[in-house]
Parts: structure tokens; sequence; C-alpha cells
């Protein structure tokens, strides 16, 4: 096995499978001066403003002359100026027959099915967190095992929480985006029911946010104020009350076969490293065409970290306008970070530059491949109800908990996410499976992830046999199988509705 990784022949760059040292040899490259793993090695000579590529795309220009067997990263390579090919459908695949993957699931009332069954508590402002907190703290399997021990069939009872709510604009983007995250979890195939508590004077009030999303109270779906209640304690009596009353007929589920076709997966990375782009994106990817073929449905988001591959989507939209709205996305993303004084380049982040990843366009270009190959079906707002099968986009910003709230709120009942730097991440109430990239960081942080990719780099699993692998794992986790996250208690922390516009 070469100590270097080449991905394309025309590719200017070699990634290095270890840490190399001056005087290393390989393909007719000398290295000159130490390179850290999952780095990029100059294969020639390359001059001032010559844009350099890695996967045959564009990351990047020297902003100084490279040498073959030079590190390539933050002091000789930065961003610039470049037109992109969008080429709309231009590699639109024909559908083939579905295929008839099962998974063991949970039938609602109105035909969806759910991976997990569980009872939630939503804030509807920051105001209520502590008391719908608390309800939840009266069913925690962790501190008080003896109330939930009835019911085998209830996976937990969750209170979701955030930081927003109030001091925003009652009406625009900012509510809407609130209005929709929070619609979205109200309605989620993987709660049985759901109570929202709110304060009572607050900007995003439970009656409005019930008008706007056409939704009404009933068996699964409790509504009150603190401030009619008559304060916190009677608040949490009644919340506790309220779920006790739930829990019989939520209990009331059984796991049957149930179509693929179910199964609606969140694609994130984050944590990304130089090998990213090679093993455990493209695995993923590849398990993302594997559920397409089985009528299944994934999510590719965080629309600042696809930004410069852009162009590799579009050129699977199956009609132009689905590509124009990607587009649209990607304008309105420029101009939101211009206003606020930044730059989409902004990313990657100290942990991604460390891991050898040195601009935007670089790790969007890595990024892009977890969403296989096949046809993009359509592009969703932030938080969207998703209704196409197959393969679409939902704009998110770059942030993983925000990103995967969004994803969630739009259907997702379940997350795949992979890492190069080792992330701590779990999400509630749609499973979450961590995905390595390497095998040191599988070694080091084993009890956070779930499968290592990093055995594509080592030369012991081929992407393929690695998407494999994944597909039968997501089938494995949406069956009830707990993933590394679910063991540690991970989730309730993690729901991060996206804040947009100015606090007041």
């Amino acid at each position: 096995m070469t100590p270097f990784i080449r991905l394309h022949p025309e590719d200017d760059v070699l990634i290095a499978r270890s840490q190399l040292v001056g005087g290393t040899q390989a393909e007719n490259v000398v290295i000159k001066g130490l390179i850290p793993p999952g780095h990029k090695v100059a294969t020639r000579a390359i001059a001032t403003g010559e844009p350099v590529r890695r996967y045959n795309q564009i990351i990047g220009f020297a902003s100084k002359p490279i040498a073959a067997g030079e590190h390539v990263h933050t002091h000789n390579l930065v961003m610039g100026d470049f037109e992109r090919d969008y080429a709309f459908g231009a590699d639109v695949k024909p559908q083939a027959p579905l295929k008839q993957a099962t998974f063991m699931g949970i039938k609602r009332a109105d035909g969806r099915v759910a991976t997990r069954n569980y009872i939630g508590i939503l804030s509807s402002v920051n105001c209520s967190a502590t008391a719908a907190r608390a309800i939840a703290d009266h069913f925690s399997r962790k501190n008080h095992p003896e109330v939930l021990a009835g019911y085998p069939n209830i996976d937990g009872v969750v209170a979701l929480t955030h930081g927003t709510g109030c001091g925003m604009a009652t009406e625009g983007m900012g509510m809407q985006i609130l209005e929709r995250t929070l619609a979205g979890y109200a309605t989620h195939a993987n709660f049985w029911g759901v109570l929202v508590v709110g304060l009572g004077c607050e900007a995003n009030q439970i009656n409005a946010w019930l008008a706007h999303s056409s939704l009404r109270e009933g068996d699964t779906l409790k509504v009150f104020n603190i401030q009619d209640t008559g304060g916190t304690r009677k608040t949490v009596e009644k919340g506790i009350a309220l779920i006790q009353e739930m829990l019989p007929r939520a209990n009331d589920v059984k796991r049957e076969p149930c179509s693929a076709a179910h199964i609606t997966i969140g694609l994130q990375c984050g944590g990304s490293d130089g090998y990213s782009g090679i093993s455990a994106n493209p695995a993923l990817g590849a398990a993302v065409d594997l559920l397409v073929a089985h009528g299944g449905t994934a999510i590719l988001s965080e629309t600042p970290e696809i930004y410069g591959a852009e162009h590799l989507l579009t050129r699977r939209a199956v009609k132009r306008e689905v590509g124009e709205k990607l587009l649209e996305r990607i304008k309105w993303w420029e101009h939101y970070t211009e206003v606020n004084e930044g730059e989409m380049n902004n990313n990657p982040s100290p942990g991604n530059k460390a891991g050898g990843l040195t601009t935007i366009l670089e790790k969007s270009l890595g990024a892009v491949a977890k969403g296989g190959t096949t046809n993009l079906q359509a592009v969703y707002e932030y938080a969207e109800p998703v209704k196409d099968h197959g393969f679409v986009y939902m704009d998110t910003p770059g942030y993983d908990p925000v990103s995967a709230t969004g994803q969630v709120a739009g259907g997702a009942n379940m997350i795949c996410f992979t890492t190069g730097r080792g992330s701590a991440y779990g999400c509630a109430p749609s499973p979450s499976l961590k995905l390595a990239t390497n095998s040191a960081l599988w070694l080091r942080q084993e009890e956070d992830m779930d499968i290592n990719c990093g055995e594509i780099i080592d030369g012991r699993a081929s992407i393929q046999e690695m998407g494999q692998r994944i597909f039968e794992l997501v089938l494995a986790t949406a069956s009830g199988e707990l993933s590394k996250s679910e063991k540690h208690g991970y989730g309730q922390n993690e729901f991060v509705p996206w804040q947009v516009g100015a606090v007041m």
C-alpha cells in the first residue's frame, strides 16, 4: 500500500495516508518537509495564481510558487473566483425498478412509519424551557426507572427546548422558521404524542402557531401556558398528568415489517478532515444510493458546506427549476454572509484545517459525496416537510445541530453523521449513526462511533462494501437497535432551531 492516495489522474495533489517525512518517495514525488496525515502533497510544480485540483475539481489557487513534493495548505493555497458549469440535468439517470428491503418499523394511523416511539415536550419560548425539562425529568429512565417500567414500547419522554421564541418580530423569516420547525417536531412520526409548553406573553404565541401550522389540539397534541396554568409547579404537575394519560396508548404499538421506502435519512458531516471525502462521505453516498434504490429518501444539507460544489448537484437535478432553486439559495447565503460582515470561506474550522482541509471549496467537494449519485428530486427550505422520495436537498446552515434540527423537522427519521475529528452528537427523536473517517479516530473514540470507514483508507474495504454495511446498519437501527449516541443519552440538548434576524 502506497503512502499516498490519488483520487483522480488529473489531480495536482496526493493525500498522505499517514505522517510523511522529507525524503519519502512515491509516484516520482519526493516529499519536502513533514506532511501530517490527511494533508495534501503537490504532484507537480504549481505557479502563483494557478488553480489547484483535487477530485478533478478546483479547490483553490496557489498564493505562492509550490514545488513538487511540497505541503499544500493554508500557507500557499487560497480561495479565488472561477466559472462553474451548472449543466442542469446533464447527469440525470433513468428511474430503475425499486427494490424491496424491509425493516421493523412502527406504523402510525395515518400511514407513516416511525423508527422510534417517543413522547415529546416542546417549549414555545426559552422562558418555558425549565418547566418543560422538569416534566421530562419525572419520566427519566436514568433517575426514575420505575415510572416507565410498565411501558417497554416507549423509547422515552424527552424535552426539546431552545433559546428563542421572543425578542423577535412576530412576522418574517425568523418566526416562520421557528413555527415550521416546531410544527415538524409536533407532528413527527417518531413522536406518539407531544406537549407544547409556553409562558403566555411571548412573541411566539401558541394559538398563532397552531393556526399558522394548520394544527389543533387532540389526543396526541396538548398545549398550555405557565401564566394560564398558575405558575411553574402547577404547570409541571399538569404536564406530568397529561403524559401519564398518554402512556398506555403510546405503549400500545408493535414493530412489524415495513418497506425501506419509509426511511428518510438526514445526511450530516462535522469535524471533517482530509479523509472525509475519500472514505466516510463516499461510503455514505453509496449507502444513500442503496436506500434510494429501495424507495427511501436522503436529505443533503449544510449550504455553506456545499458552496463551490453546487455545480455537481445541478447536473443531477431532474428539472431545471430544481437546480435553479439550489442556486437561489446559494445567492441568498452570499448576501446573508455579506450583510453580516462575513464570508462563505469562514469554513473550514480550525479543526478541519488541522485535519488537512484548506478551503471551503475542498471541504464542499468532499461533503457532496454524502449524497451519492442518484437524481436530485427537489430542493426544500429549512424545516419544510419533505414530500419527495429519493435524493433531495434542504437549505440549512452548516452548524450540525441547527442543520439536523431542520432535517428532522422536515421528516428525517434517521441521521447519518460522518466525522474525521470526532463528534459527540445525538438526536431525538431520530437516532443518529456516526461514521468515522479514519481508523485512528475509531480507536481513540470508538465509544461514540458506530462504524469505522477508515477501513477504506487502510485498504481493508472498498467504498461499495462499506456502503452496504452502512445500509444494513441503517436498517438495523431503524428496526430498534440502539446507536452509540442513544446509549449515552444524547438528543435533548441538540435541538437547535435556526435563529435568523435581529434579536430585539
